[in-house]
Formats: C-alpha cells, structure tokens, sequence
C-alpha cells in the first residue's frame, strides 16, 4: 500500500472509530428509522409480553435495503431477493466496485448509491434503509452483521455466519439484545426440505436417530494443490479498482493475491470454511434443527487426507457425536469430503440426483461427483435418504416406502421462500425460519469442524461451558487471532 492510502487509512480510522463506539448507545436510547416508518413500527412479543423482535416496515411499504457484497454470491443474492417484489435497493457496497462480477449489480441498480467501505455506508446513510444483505466471504461476515445489528437493521447472512466459534456466539448474543431480523442464507431451510423434515418427526416417523451420513465429494478449488506448502502465495499488484485493506476487514494482514478473492479466499483457514462451511449449511440444516443436536461433546477426525497447516485437507471424515436429548438417543454424524472419499451407502439406495436449484458457483458451475451431495439418516426402524437444499427425504428401500406410504403425514407447502420469509420477518408478517438462534449453534458446529480438520486431532467439547477440554490450542481458535488494529470495536457492539 502506498504513501497516499496509508494516509487516507490513518486519516479516517479515528472518526469511524468513534461512530463505531457511538453504535450500540445510539440504539439503545433510541431506535433510527426511515421516516416513512417513524410512526408504523411494530413490537412482536411472545406470551409473557417479552419483546421478541421489532419490525420496522410497514405492510405496505417495500423494504429498503443496503447490499454488501454485490459481485458473484452476493449477486445472485441480489436478485433473489430482488424477485420477491418486497424490496428497493438503495445502496451498493463492495471493495472492488470496477470488476466485471460487480458492473452487472452496478449497471441493473442505476439509483442506487455505491460504496466500496461497508463503514462509510453507515456514516452517510444509516437512516436510509431497512436492512442489509452480506454476500461477503465467510471472514468478512462478522464486522458488517454486528455493525448492522448494533444500528438496528435487519440483516440476511450468507452462511455460514461467521469464520469462529467466538463470532458465532457474539452474533447470536446480539441478535438478542438488538432484536432485529436476522436469517442465514440456507435457502433450503424455507424449501420442502424443512416443512417435511419438520412434519415427519412431529409425527414420529423420523424417531430414534442414531447415526446419520452427510457427504459431499465434488471437486473443490484447492483440490490438487501442493499438500507441502507450508507459505502463503507470494504478493502481487493490487487491481486499481480493489481496496484491498477493506477487503481484509478484520483478518491479519496478507499482501494481495489473486488466489485470496472471487471464491478462492474459500480454500483458506484464515478466510473461509471449506467444503463443511459450504455445503454443511445445505445438508444438515432439517436433522441439526429437528433432532434439537445442538453443539457436540466431540468432533474425530477419522480420516485427513492431504493435511495442511493452511489450507484445507483434500478429504476428510468428521465424526460429530452429539449426546441424548430427552428421550432421543446419542447421535453420531460422519462427514465426507474429496473427490474418493465416499461413503458407504445401504442397499436399496439407488441413484443420487443433483438437485437442479441449487446456485452455481462463481466460475458458474456445479461439478457432478461419484455420490452426488446428500445425507443418510439411520434410525432404529427406518432408513432415511435425502439430497440438499430443498430436496425432499425418501425412505429406502423402495418396499419399506411403500409399506410406510399410508402413514406419512400431509407436509405444508412453504408460504414463502427463504428471501421473501426474510423481507416479510423485516414487516412482521413472519418468523425468519434460519434466524441466528437456529443458524448460530449450526455454524458453530462448522467451526469446531473445521478445528478438527486445521488441527487434524480429536477435540472433546464441554457443551455447557463452551469449552474445548482437551486441546489448548484448539480452544484459544475458538476465538481465533485478535483483530487488526483499528477493528477491534466491532467486538465489543
């Protein structure tokens, strides 16, 4: 970074600084709203006259909107949330506003006005909108969601919620205090996938789970790297129309490269979350909220191949163990990744079918594998199998689902999908179905995954303390390296 932007860095750190310690006192005395809500906002209380969450648009008025993260994944979020019809953008923010991912946001959205630093967004138009979008890599997710929150503004997340256990467990604690709408971006968790996972256990047809499989083994971008690397890739010129120090928000320092950005920061653990982080939201949302998993007790990892200081194994198997809940017994959860890592699949499985809704990537393609992604629910009587996202569960083999056929219970179709179910929780019309309260203890799991993955040794969890007992090391990575200087406030909202 040269002379001229360590001086405009210096120049405006001091004043955020301030408005960034101002937040959370600003909300707390009073609550800032567009004017056009002033005198219509809402209270959603539950039966003993708690507040629960305060709505902060009319019915009739659309939602306003600030975008952070409007290139690749926060695009196509864009869109979707543009397609319910309940939503005007009013701002655009992302660190590389000259990209080609970008111009496309840019060019559809001509009124709205654009940012490349999420905090020079809120100094100029906190009053102008209603909530946030942030389609932002995983590192990145905690400093715009807090500081959205801490405003008063509802907030849709793209999953997971954050890189460690420690801003998991600080967004999830703010969402409470600040009571907003919130909702992680598992689209599935608004699909048929969760009204049938949900009917079928109130029924008692998904009963006594005791083991379940949940696998993705498509190619992924760090698969046939160097497993010796030890470094991380030598710097390179920064694109002119990149701000790469926001881009690096709250992480530690790394000179610019191109094998950080446009997805690629996924294959990092300082940046992302991997193939779990990724996929885990789409497959194991229905079980991990409907079988009340919660947080495990021990994550093995029964097998790392390609282990890496720094970035992601080439495959991994993951055993989640999860301890009896009432009268649900222990459950044990085995994740797969990498390409030749299958797992085992029972007879009468069948086919596995790529589920044709499920977003493409950045470099715009959906790689097929052996085993296409999905899960395997093991119960005492039956045999559960499904895809991910929004696709349904069938029970295996064929002849135990037709003998099971007159018992299945009507499933409800979904009153609105996971975009619209946010932009109506933001009117007070509905409940977000992936609010922070559920989506946050899923990400956790995630995180000591992936502990268990960077470190490639078995971590035993103290559920109630939130405490990692038998590994110090692993237990400071709960909260992870300290924050950059001058992005430390966004910790203490």
């Amino acid at each position: 970074m040269g002379k001229k932007s360590e001086k405009k860095q210096l120049n405006t750190n001091s004043p955020r600084r301030d408005f960034i310690k101002k937040s959370a006192l600003t909300f707390g005395a009073i609550t800032i709203v567009p004017s056009h809500v002033l005198f219509a906002k809402s209270e959603l209380r539950n039966a003993k006259g708690e507040l629960l969450r305060r709505a902060s648009v009319v019915p009739s008025d659309k939602v306003n909107m600030a975008c952070c993260g409007i290139g690749n994944r926060g695009g196509q979020i864009m869109n979707d949330l543009k397609n319910t019809g309940l939503v005007n953008f009013v701002a655009l923010c992302d660190t590389d506003m000259g990209a080609a991912h970008t111009l496309k946001s840019i060019e559809a959205n001509p009124r709205a006005k654009r940012f490349q630093d999420f905090r020079e967004l809120f100094d100029k138009m906190e009053n102008e909108f209603d909530a946030v979008s942030v389609g932002t890599p995983d590192f990145s997710h905690f400093p715009i969601t807090m500081l959205a929150m801490s405003k008063g503004k509802h907030v849709y997340v793209e999953k997971p919620l954050a890189r460690t256990f420690n801003e998991v467990e600080l967004l999830m604690n703010a969402a409470k205090k600040y009571k907003v709408a919130t909702q992680m971006g598992n689209q599935g968790h608004s699909e048929a996938n969760y009204f049938q996972f949900k009917a079928w256990t109130e029924a008692g047809i998904i009963k006594d789970v005791t083991n379940i499989t949940a696998h993705m083994n498509g190619r992924r971008r760090w698969h046939g790297w160097d497993t010796s690397m030890t470094n991380f890739p030598k710097g390179e010129t920064i694109p002119e129309t990149l701000d790469w120090d926001t881009w690096l928000t709250t992480a530690q320092h790394h000179n610019y490269n191109k094998d950080f950005i446009n997805g690629q920061w996924r294959c990092w653990y300082d940046f992302g979350m991997g193939a779990l982080g990724d996929w885990g939201a789409h497959i194991m949302d229905s079980f991990h909220e409907f079988l009340d998993l919660g947080l495990p007790y021990e994550v093995n990892p029964v097998h790392i191949e390609g282990h890496n200081p720094i970035f992601f194994p080439q495959a991994s198997t993951l055993a989640f163990k999860f301890p009896k809940r009432g009268k649900m017994p222990k459950v044990t959860v085995t994740w797969y990744d990498g390409l030749n890592n299958i797992p085992e699949i029972p007879e009468g499985y069948g086919t596995s079918k790529l589920d044709s809704n499920i977003p493409a990537a950045s470099n715009g393609k959906i790689q097929p594998s052996a085993l296409n992604p999905g899960k395997i629910i093991y119960s005492k009587d039956l045999i559960f199998k499904g895809g991910t996202h929004g696709s349904t569960l069938s029970i295996i083999p064929e002849d135990k689902a037709k003998d099971m056929q007159s018992k299945l219970p009507e499933v409800p179709k979904s009153p609105s999908n996971h975009f619209a179910n946010f932009l109506l929780a933001c009117k007070g019309e509905e409940e977000c179905r992936s609010s922070f309260d559920v989506s946050g203890p899923l990400s956790q799991v995630f995180t000591l995954g992936t502990l268990a993955q960077r470190l490639n040794t078995k971590l035993k969890f103290n559920r109630k303390k939130k405490k990692i007992t038998n590994n110090k090391l692993a237990n400071q990575l709960l909260v992870g390296a300290p924050p950059r200087k001058g992005w430390e406030e966004f910790y203490k909202l």
